[in-house]
């Protein structure tokens, strides 16, 4: 490793620290990238997005090849090989972290494995296995992430006791599993170990699942957990977690006031992320940290200090992958003194069980709740033919609209493929598009990309595969 001062030191290498530092070296700079993990990818590729997205896979095939059974063609119940099953999923994770490191040394970005903190405004120690470096810089980005939040009381370190980590892990699949939290991660992971065999029940806390999402894209979802899961539990809390001799979990759950104990083989813990700052002893420089543990930034990604900048789920929600990468391309270009800001007007969510949910910009939940004005263009994938073909006709597409202007305000998608369609949506938000652009836009037939078409129309009463009588003034 090269000696001397740092154009740009990078902490962390997920999606959003590996997008600065090679945006950086792109850019003529001289980037160190530190990890804990020797393998770069962060949580997202190693622990959380990719290999959800692998297992979910199976869920799904599983979901459609039950669905063939009812048209005339029939398979064998599935037997699953967990061994393979993990297998597979490392292998992709393999692919992916050795994909990085050649793009790293492509770019010839150094790369150091071991654990950063701050030592001033302008240098950190790095201790690894063997050794302890003081690493000075110009400039830093802080991509450290975050960690599973566990409940208070809570046992940690225990093979019946779950994160989102460990569960994706796939060591076994329990006959009984008990979710501690409503939200994607939970319901993810939830599908996955329903489709594998085991007895799944949720409790949340909240009166509904992914309280982020309007309840109606959710309820098609809610609707297939319901005969998937062996119950589901909201408006609930969990006030007691005790481990029995037999490493079975006993909880004391309240809901209504009343309260019933039950036991599970394994409990998994997913009621959200905290930011990974309480790692970094940023105490010892001037940056400004929140009372949630976020540290502050502006819209080039710095915080109160000039030097130091922060992306990705450190610097606060929505805790997404693709947010952290853009954030970490602007902060980069600001390093390297180019003009660039995060300025995107919304950041797409995605649930990506099945079916799948998906939202960008304003909902109606949040529009009700600021009092701001909208029209909705709702178009039901009941009418749509590749809908029908995929068995997917409980989905929909919706699209809010500013009632003056006809420009988009927002989306949702619930249905096969709503992440990859809500992307649509996502742009035209972006690009300040109003109905007529999107109804305007010729959508291949038969799709399910051409439901945002449609519900554009729908907005502007030009729908022609819906019949909707016309007010009578």
């Amino acid at each position: 490793m090269e000696k001397g001062i740092w154009d740009l030191v990078v902490i962390g290498a997920g999606p959003g620290g590996y997008a600065a530092a090679f945006r950086a070296a792109d850019l003529g700079q001289k980037v160190l990238l530190i990890d804990r993990d020797e393998k770069l990818g962060g949580v997202c590729l190693n622990r959380g997005c990719i290999p959800s997205k692998a297992l979910l896979h199976i869920v799904k095939v599983v979901n459609e090849a039950k669905h063939l059974s009812n048209i005339g063609v029939s398979f064998k119940d599935p037997v699953f090989d967990i061994e393979k099953i993990r297998s597979h999923k490392n292998k992709i994770i393999g692919q992916l972290n050795n994909g990085i490191a050649q793009l790293a040394k492509a770019r010839k970005v150094s790369v150091i494995c071991g654990e950063a903190s701050f030592l001033s405004n302008e240098a950190v120690s790095v201790r690894s296995k063997n050794e302890n470096k003081t690493i000075s810089f110009k400039n830093c980005i802080i991509a450290s992430g975050s960690s599973s939040a566990m409940l208070p009381n809570m046992p940690t370190n225990h093979p019946s006791i779950l994160t989102s980590k460990t569960a994706l892990d796939l060591e076994s699949v329990p006959k009984s599993l008990l979710i501690i939290g409503g939200g994607i991660i939970g319901l993810e992971l939830g599908q996955v170990y329903s489709t594998l065999g085991s007895d799944v029940s949720v409790v949340e806390f909240l009166p509904s699942l992914i309280p982020g999402a309007d309840k109606d894209v959710v309820k098609p979802l809610i609707r297939k957990l319901k005969k998937q899961f062996k119950s589901i539990m909201t408006s609930s809390k969990v006030v007691k977690v005790e481990l029995l001799d037999s490493n079975d979990v006993k909880v004391d759950i309240e809901q209504n006031g009343e309260k019933t104990q039950s036991v599970f083989e394994k409990v998994l813990v997913a009621i959200g992320r905290k930011p990974n700052t309480h790692l970094l002893s940023i105490e010892n420089t001037d940056v400004v940290v929140n009372e949630k543990g976020f540290i502050n930034v502006d819209v080039y990604q710095r915080t109160s200090v000039k030097n130091i900048f922060a992306i990705g789920d450190i610097s606060g929600n929505p805790m997404l992958a693709h947010k952290a990468t853009h954030e970490g391309k602007v902060a980069a270009e600001v390093c390297s003194g180019v003009s660039s800001a995060m300025d995107a007007r919304a950041i797409p969510s995605v649930v990506y069980t099945d079916p799948e949910v998906a939202w960008v910009g304003l909902t109606e939940r949040e529009a009700e709740e600021q009092g701001i004005k909208y029209e909705l263009g709702d178009f039901p994938w009941a009418a749509s033919g590749k809908a029908m073909a995929l068995n997917a006709t409980g989905g929909k597409t919706k699209i809010l609209f500013n009632p003056e202007t006809h420009k988009v305000l927002g989306g949702a998608v619930v249905g096969v493929s709503a992440g990859d369609i809500i992307s649509e949506i996502a742009l035209a938000l972006e690009m300040g598009s109003d109905a007529e652009d999107i109804s305007l836009t010729v959508h291949p037939h038969p799709t399910l990309g051409e439901t945002v078409g449609a519900a554009a129309e729908v907005y502007e009463g030009t729908m022609t595969d819906l019949y909707t009588p016309k007010n009578k003034n």
